[in-house]
């Protein structure tokens, strides 16, 4: 019974010695793995301001007023897509549902219920279709020739200020092109000045002038980007627009003869 008593006491004591062990190893691997954070959000701060740094060296060694013509065209050109993305995100609408609520208006409070219902619609499908109700007394033959002369006009509101990009697109890899040209004259005058014909001097001049042709090439992709979305997202729209103004007339031819 004693030998049973002192194996209990022996096995009690193993027990309550792991617990403060685990217990400790516990509260020491917060305080590691905190430390471990802090030091992980240093090293991504010393690597974010080095990248900056990087940057803004290489603007420098490029030359600031060549630079600072491809930067402009990059802020310019994005200014215009993002606005040219705001604005054909806003005018893509559900056709379908539009078109189902246009012959359902038309079906219970005629002509004008329907063009207030496109009224109160946005988008260039419910504004050419505002634009073939208004010429309905008219006759069917002249809602299709307003609805495809209004659709022309609708398409280039749709695509103004595409332009712009494809200039900018165009001219920030030539405006770096130049100032790599200018660059490799200015560096090859050095060379001529120094008398010397070292590897290192016609390198480093070299790498310095191709600096505002790398600047360049980023901003044409960068907006290239952009620029294919919105004439993406035009060409969808315009389908749209196609596709309901079929769906509109057939709507009112058989108005018109429900009607008759």
């Amino acid at each position: 019974m004693r030998k049973l008593f002192a194996l209990i006491a022996v096995l009690g004591m193993l027990t309550i010695g792991a617990s403060k062990l685990m217990a400790q190893e516990d509260e020491a691997a917060p305080a590691a793995q905190t430390e471990q954070t802090t030091v992980s959000i240093d090293d991504e701060q010393i690597e974010s301001t080095s990248m900056h740094a990087a940057i803004k060296q290489k603007f420098i060694e490029g030359g600031a007023g060549f630079m600072a013509c491809v930067v402009l065209c990059l802020i310019f050109g994005l200014a215009i897509a993002i606005e040219r993305v705001i604005y054909l995100n806003l005018s893509d609408t559900n056709t379908k549902k539009f078109i189902a609520g246009f012959e359902d208006a038309l079906n219970n409070g005629g002509i004008e219920a329907a063009k207030e219902y496109c009224r109160n619609t946005r988008g260039p499908v419910a504004s050419i279709f505002y634009q073939g109700l208004s010429r309905y007394d008219q006759g069917i033959d002249m809602v299709e020739k307003s609805v495809v002369s209004y659709g022309s006009v609708q398409m280039g509101l749709m695509e103004k200020g595409l332009t712009w990009i494809g200039l900018f697109i165009a001219l920030a890899p030539m405006l770096g092109f130049l100032g790599t040209v200018i660059g490799m004259i200015e560096a090859f005058d050095q060379i001529q000045a120094a008398g010397d014909m070292s590897p290192a001097l016609v390198a480093g001049g070299i790498k310095v002038a191709l600096i505002t042709t790398v600047g360049g090439l980023i901003v044409a992709m960068i907006l290239q980007v952009f620029y294919n979305y919105c004439v993406s997202k035009v060409e969808g729209i315009v389908n749209n627009m196609e596709d309901a103004s079929v769906s509109m007339l057939d709507i009112l031819v058989k108005y018109e003869q429900k009607n008759k």
